[in-house]
This record gives C-alpha cells, sequence and structure tokens, in this order.
C-alpha cells in the first residue's frame, strides 16, 4: 500500500546536482501525489453512494426501471451502459433488424470499412512491383471468403455488445418496442414502466421512389451480396455511394455513379471534392453527372441483369443498382403520435442540447434525431445524456469542429470549417494548399496524388479548418481535430517538429500563403 500511494523511493541517478534537486523537491511531490490519491479515492467512494442512492430509489420507485432505452445501436448502448454504471436500473429493447450495435456495427462504418480495405489489396499489390515484390498478374477475389470473415467478425462484435449490457447490469429485452404513454414502453408482449425513456432508433435507407425499385438494394444488402457484380451502378452523392463506388470498383466491377447535381460530397470543402473526383476519374469510375435512373426493367433471358433508364435518355445494363440516396429516421410504429412527441419539419424527432423532447420524460439521440449522422455523434450524446441525468454532470455534446472521413480511393479527413464556410463566419480567411505525390509513390506506377489544405482566420491567426485527400486522411485528421478543438493558432501548428517522412508532416510545413480570401 506505502509504494502504491508513494510510488518507487529510488531518486534520480544523473548526478549528485539532480539528487539534491530530488530531495528538496519530494516532500512537495509526495503531498501533491497524496492530494491527488485522496481525491480519487473521495470521487470514487462518491460515485459509489450515488450508485447506491439509484439502486435504491428504483427498487422502492413506482417504475419498473429509471431508464428504458429503445434501441441498442452505438447511441443507445453507450447510453444504457453508462446510465447502469451510475446507478440507474435500466432496460434496452431492440428489434434486431441488424443486430446489437445497431447500423455502425453491422451494416455501417465497421464492415464498410472492413470491405474499404479489402478493396486496396490490388492496388496494394501492383504498388508493390515498384518496391521489389512480384505478384500474379491475375489475382482474383474470393467475394465469399470475405462476406464470411466479416460475418464471422459481426459476430464477435454483436456478442461483446451484449456482454457489456449484461455485465453493466442492463436487461436485454430483444424485441420491437412501441410507446403506449410517456413512460410506458410495450415490447415482447408486455409493459414496461419507466421514470424516462430514451429513443435511440437511428435511421434506414431511403429508396428512390421509381418503377422498378424493387429490383434496386440499398447498402444493407450490399453486405450480403453472394457475387462481386460486374457492373454496378450506384446512385447517389453521399458517403455511401462515393465508398461503395470505390470497393465495388477496387475488387473488379466496372461503376458508373449517378450523381444528381454535378458534384458530390455536399458539405465538403471544394477543393478536396475536386480532387477526389479527378482521383476517381483517373482510376475508372464512372462519374455520371446531373443523372438520376427513372426506371428499372430485368432483361428478358439474362437473369440478375437489369436496364436502368436514366433521366439523360440513355440506358445502363447492370447486375446491381444500389441506392444510397440517404436515411430517414427510422420511427414507423414507435406511437410517437400517441404521446405528442414533436418531430422537426424533415421528420426528425426534435430534442434540445440535453437530448429532451418535448414531453418531459421522452429523450432522443443519434440519427433520429436531426443532428450530424456519425456514430461518434451518437456515443457523445449517449454519454453525455447519461452523465447529466444519472451521474450528476450536467454536460451536453459539443458538435462544434467535428472530425470526419470518408473511406474513399484516396481517403478524406476534414476538421473544422470549409473555405465558403470559413469565409461567411469570419470575413478574410489565409489559405495554405499543397498537392504532391506521396514519397510511396515515387517508387511506383500509381499517379495518385493527396492534397492539404488549412484555413486561418486572417484577424486572429486561429486555424478553423483543416482538410485532406489521401491516403490514411482520417487517421491524421483525429490528432489535428484535438488541435483545433483547443483552437490552435496557424503560429502554434508552425512550431510543431514534424515527423519525417511522413504526409502528416506536410501540415506543420507550409509556411505560404496560397492566397486570401473574403473580406473585413
Amino acid at each position: 500500500f506505502f509504494f502504491f500511494l508513494f510510488g518507487s523511493s529510488r531518486l534520480s541517478p544523473f548526478n549528485q546536482a539532480n539528487r539534491e534537486r530530488d530531495r528538496a523537491f519530494r516532500p512537495t511531490f509526495l503531498m501533491l501525489r497524496l492530494s491527488s490519491r485522496l481525491r480519487t479515492l473521495a470521487a470514487a467512494a462518491a460515485a459509489r453512494t450515488r450508485a447506491a442512492g439509484y439502486r435504491s430509489a428504483s427498487t422502492c420507485g413506482k417504475y419498473d426501471y429509471d431508464l428504458f432505452v429503445i434501441g441498442a445501436g452505438s447511441g443507445g448502448v453507450r447510453g444504457s451502459r453508462i446510465a447502469a454504471g451510475h446507478g440507474a436500473s435500466v432496460a434496452v429493447a431492440d428489434d434486431l433488424d441488424v443486430g446489437l450495435g445497431g447500423t455502425c456495427v453491422n451494416v455501417g462504418c465497421v464492415p464498410k470499412k472492413l470491405f474499404a480495405y479489402g478493396s486496396e489489396a490490388p492496388v496494394e499489390a501492383r504498388d508493390a512491383e515498384g518496391l521489389g515484390w512480384d505478384y500474379p498478374k491475375d489475382i482474383k477475389p474470393d467475394w465469399k471468403r470475405l462476406v464470411a470473415n466479416k460475418n464471422n467478425e459481426i459476430s464477435r462484435l454483436n456478442g461483446i455488445y451484449e456482454k457489456m449490457l449484461k455485465n453493466a447490469g442492463v436487461d436485454v429485452v430483444k424485441a420491437r418496442a412501441e410507446l403506449k404513454d410517456e413512460h410506458t414502453v410495450s415490447a415482447g408482449g408486455r409493459d414496461y414502466t419507466a421514470a424516462k425513456i430514451l429513443i435511440a432508433v437511428g435511421g434506414w435507407p431511403v429508396m428512390p421512389d421509381v418503377p422498378g425499385q424493387e429490383h434496386m438494394i440499398s447498402s444493407n444488402e450490399a453486405f450480403y451480396l453472394e457475387k462481386v457484380p460486374e457492373r454496378a451502378l450506384i446512385i447517389g452523392a453521399g458517403y455511401i455511394a462515393v465508398e461503395f463506388a470505390g470497393i465495388f470498383h477496387g475488387y473488379g466491377a466496372h461503376v458508373d455513379l449517378c450523381i444528381r447535381k454535378d458534384k458530390f460530397l455536399r458539405g465538403f470543402d471544394s477543393d478536396v471534392v475536386a480532387h477526389l473526383d479527378d482521383q476517381m476519374t483517373k482510376q475508372g469510375v464512372n462519374i455520371r453527372r446531373e443523372t438520376q435512373v427513372k426506371a428499372v426493367r430485368p432483361i428478358e433471358g439474362k437473369e440478375g441483369w437489369f436496364h436502368a433508364d436514366l433521366t439523360t435518355g440513355e440506358t445502363v445494363e447492370t447486375d446491381l443498382i444500389m441506392a444510397a440516396i440517404g436515411r430517414a429516421p427510422k420511427l414507423d410504429g414507435l406511437g410517437l403520435d400517441k404521446v405528442g412527441v414533436e418531430l422537426c419539419p424533415r421528420g426528425f424527432i426534435k430534442v434540445d442540447r440535453y437530448q429532451q423532447t418535448n414531453v418531459e420524460s421522452i429523450y432522443a439521440l443519434g440519427d433520429c434525431t436531426d443532428t450530424l449522422q456519425l456514430t461518434p455523434v451518437a456515443l457523445a450524446e449517449g454519454h453525455c445524456f447519461a452523465d447529466t441525468q444519472y451521474g450528476g454532470m450536467e454536460r451536453f455534446a459539443d458538435l462544434e469542429d467535428v472530425a470526419t472521413a470518408v473511406f474513399s480511393h484516396p481517403n478524406i479527413g476534414t476538421v473544422g470549417l470549409t473555405e465558403d464556410q470559413a469565409v461567411a463566419k469570419y470575413g478574410k480567411v489565409k489559405v495554405f494548399k499543397s498537392e504532391f505525390r506521396p514519397l510511396k509513390h515515387t517508387m511506383t506506377s500509381s499517379t495518385e496524388r493527396s492534397i492539404m489544405k488549412i484555413l486561418v482566420d486572417s484577424k486572429t491567426d486561429r486555424v478553423v479548418g483543416m482538410h485532406m485527400c489521401g491516403a490514411h486522411a482520417g487517421e491524421m485528421m483525429q490528432g489535428f481535430a484535438a488541435a483545433i478543438k483547443m483552437k490552435i493558432t496557424k503560429k502554434d501548428l508552425d512550431s510543431v517538429v514534424g515527423i519525417h517522412p511522413t504526409s502528416a508532416e506536410e501540415f506543420v510545413t507550409m509556411r505560404s500563403v496560397a492566397y486570401e480570401t473574403g473580406s473585413d
């Protein structure tokens, strides 16, 4: 215990001066360390007292639970688990349409990233030739093995989620849930009452309302295809459409990407989008601009193939049509109208910054609300909700400067404002920009290039946006996101010693202003 409290008694071995300094400093250090230990122990004791209080209240209260959560996706699981950790009695219900963990774990972020990794393999094999390796020229993917391995991994994650919930003391109800009143939920043939109800049902893919819609798939089904398509037609201009264009192309399909306007990834910085557009086009993805599908017809005598009639007057022959035009909140049959929960004009549940709806006992978070539709946002909202309601820590999710990535080929990583947004908010903005060939590709046949961009408020020198399109952009941007959150200035960024040789060091070595835009 003495060692745990005070640490080792060994002094600095460097020299006598250091030893004397250590002796002089050690009493102060020990008192600080003791104070820190006591604060930690006191905080733990307070947490246990709080938890005991909640458990006591829940056992003698008038409800079955302190909290009933509808939806066991990322946000619902996080909110459930943290609330239970604070001592609340919690149950979570999910219809398991996709599985524990929700969209992200089962038919979203996780399997998408795994598929993206796989689609990069043939490119890596080609690049390896310049680095001294020879691979067979006719390598072919085993799509069924990919899907089977993915299924095994997702099943493992489902088990982890269930174990986490049960270890936290959360009751899991594997059934569809519906609101009966502001304190009652019906699920699995019985009613449950709770002091508070949290709705975290997420979203569901929207399909185009055109003849032959039944022949299309969404991203949900894309993860369970029996074979890789020969010719994929993807409809949409967001994350999912762009990412799957790269995935299917990487696995050998000819890909047509139909976008409603002339650019994809609305809301991202225009330079980064233009760069990705150019790279994808060079790779062979056929981007059909200002084009929509108006009808789909099976081809007689060619099972599994379709004619897609386009608004341009053209007809495309394809064996896969995937719609990725957006997602809607999964609210049908939830019973919101019975209890008077208010919706936004776009159909999402309306909440305040503490996730509370207009009905005092009902809260909502994640993709079923009008928030940033990103898994980490739902996680943050769930954690903040639980801390506020059951942990005695009033806080809400800070959604300013949320970083994100697009796992396209190449990746996009971004945090903060785009150039247009920065000018609109700050007036005059300095733009630093670099486009280059990554070191790796100086020895490969690849023509891939990277772009990096920094946006600085001219008045304050604060860095207000950082954007990249290139390999591992998402990995890099997570670190810089912390700097942006701490309101780093360009002077601060310039003071950082780079890691050489890396692409990331380019962000801390851009000294020359490309141009200044906007006005005071």
